[in-house]
């Protein structure tokens, strides 16, 4: 899993891969409303979503970053407007921007409690959420 230039892949020998996308099956393609007409008729409306899936990731226990990682999203989550690359271990790709709205964009916790931060590992969990692809650059 790589989210633009930072590989988000825990180490191969614990299986790679290991964060979730732990809201995947909560998305809604389709956006409907539900209105009662002065008749008492029902009046329902609906279109379809291009953007603003959330995708957040969580390790879960599942993979360990080492405070480069942490430090490195930290700098991308100071970006204002920042639309990112996301590249899932399937081979999906996503453009993505911080979801600033659900909680923290960023959040980790270290897996032991040291006095230098570096002589830990951390557990992530990212918030992040579909946008539309950055505009092609003018030739």
């Amino acid at each position: 899993m790589i989210l633009d230039d930072i590989d988000l892949s825990a180490d191969p020998a614990l299986g790679g891969d290991q964060m979730e996308w732990v809201d995947e099956w909560d998305w809604n393609p389709v956006e409907q409303t539900q209105e009662r007409s002065l008749t008492g008729a029902m009046v329902i409306q609906e279109g379809g979503k291009l953007y603003g899936r959330p995708i957040t990731l969580q390790s879960n226990g599942g993979a360990w970053f080492t405070l480069d990682t942490v430090r490195a999203l930290e700098a991308k989550r100071g970006a204002l407007g920042a639309v990112m690359l996301l590249t899932l271990p399937r081979g999906d790709q996503h453009f993505v921007t911080w979801n600033r709205v659900g909680g923290a964009p960023v959040q980790a916790r270290p897996i032991f409690r040291c006095v230098d931060p570096a002589d830990t590992e951390y557990e992530l969990t990212l918030r992040l959420i579909t946008v539309a692809p950055p505009p092609e650059p003018e030739d």
